[in-house]
């Protein structure tokens, strides 16, 4: 879940990782800071850590703050501050990093209702350049974090709404229903027809909502059947054909 781009008063630039990929110029530096592991999927309450490691050969300072989310149906990431229900305790919440060394931060959390989900964001800063415009910038990575019950979501809770293969457009839809209270995810997704498989990313299906997906097809024959691939189980479903 990428963070937003933000331009504050204080002429400091957050900007997401992906974002630095692109622009070569930041690459080296950036590619250099990680966060790891970027999901826990924890009990309720729950112990954990992350790992803070910067790569680079400058001393880093980093600021971690945690935020609630929602996943809206095509994916796309709304953040607000933290749920009053959702109980955090941070060993520490600011702290300075030196070259090619690791941090850890190690954390409690609890929440009056399972499942729930954060997301703890690290800000990093002190990078030795800016942008063309003589700001700063400042780097955010999150580690997201799913507070879990012990049940889990059940196959016959999934439903495959729609499998919708566009002929013209070479792309297939797909709409995933969660009818449960639990929360699941999908690790791989799988379009294939008799001869290919192609592999589409895998997704979060939170309790009682759904899920919109797109995938461009490499060509050839169209796909004639899904596989969505839990931890415990698969889901099947087939497609139809749509010519527009």
């Amino acid at each position: 879940m990428a963070p937003n781009v933000s331009l504050p008063r204080t002429r400091t630039v957050a900007v997401a990782a992906l974002l630095f990929l692109i622009v070569g110029f930041f690459t080296p530096a950036i590619a250099a800071q990680t966060v790891r592991p970027l999901i826990a999927e924890l009990g309720n309450p729950a112990k954990g850590r992350v790992e803070y490691v910067n790569d680079s050969l400058t001393p880093l300072n980093v600021v971690v703050m945690a935020k609630s989310f929602t996943v809206s149906e095509t994916g796309e990431v709304s953040y607000r501050p933290l749920d009053s229900d959702v109980h955090l305790k941070l060993s520490s919440t600011s702290f300075r990093i030196p070259p090619k060394q690791s941090y850890f931060v190690f954390y409690e959390a609890t929440s009056g209702a399972a499942p729930a989900w954060f997301v703890i964001y690290a800000a990093f800063s002190g990078f030795p350049f800016r942008t063309q415009e003589g700001m700063n910038v400042r780097l955010e990575l999150p580690h997201t974090v799913y507070l879990l019950p012990k049940q889990s979501l059940e196959k016959s809770q999934v439903h495959v709404v729609r499998a919708e293969y566009h002929r013209e457009s070479k792309t297939a839809l797909l709409e995933v229903e969660n009818t449960g209270d639990y929360f699941g995810r999908v690790q791989q997704t799988f379009v294939a027809s008799q001869k290919k498989k192609q592999e589409a990313p895998g997704f979060p299906l939170f309790p009682h909502s759904r899920r919109l997906l797109e995938v461009t097809l490499d060509g050839g024959e169209p796909p004639d059947h899904l596989i969505l691939d839990f931890q415990n189980f698969k889901v099947e479903d087939k497609f139809t054909v749509s010519n527009p």
